[in-house]
């Protein structure tokens, strides 16, 4: 009963976060157009409605919009740049930090490989030693 109980709130509380985005009213970002006007959906059809009555009203801010236009986009072309730019020295660095971690990664490998064998080696003589004591002891042990 509870964990049906929390299951409930915890989906309500999931739709609920979520449904900020379902309810939004329009977009007022565009990935081209960073105009400071703000958003308003209203301005678009006043724009219509003047159109059709006198166009030579219209003209000169249609003009003017797309003058404004080319300079933003210029601008954001400028800043797309730059960016590209950005991420092409990003990227660089990390092709350099990846052989410097390659190389890094091959001498771990190398001393790694070198240590086991040492180390067999060293179990190895570890192992004659204690041979040799036995020896020594069995030949002790027959001399008395």
């Amino acid at each position: 009963m509870i964990k049906a109980f929390k299951n409930i709130v915890m989906s309500g509380l999931l739709v609920l976060a979520c449904s900020g985005t379902v309810f939004a009213d329009g977009n007022a970002f565009t990935p081209l157009n960073f105009d400071d006007v703000s958003y308003n959906p209203s301005s678009s059809s006043r724009s219509i409605a003047s159109t059709s009555t006198n166009t030579t009203k219209t003209i000169t801010p249609a003009s003017t919009a797309t003058s404004q236009e080319v300079t933003g986009g210029n601008d954001m072309q400028g800043a797309i740049l730059k960016l590209d730019n950005a991420q092409i020295e990003v990227r660089n660095e990390l092709l350099n930090y990846r052989a410097k971690y390659n190389d890094v990664d091959q001498q771990y490998k190398l001393i790694k490989a070198e240590r086991k064998a040492l180390n067999k080696k060293v179990k190895d003589i570890e192992k004659k030693i204690k041979e040799l004591d036995k020896i020594k002891e069995k030949t002790r042990q027959q001399m008395i």
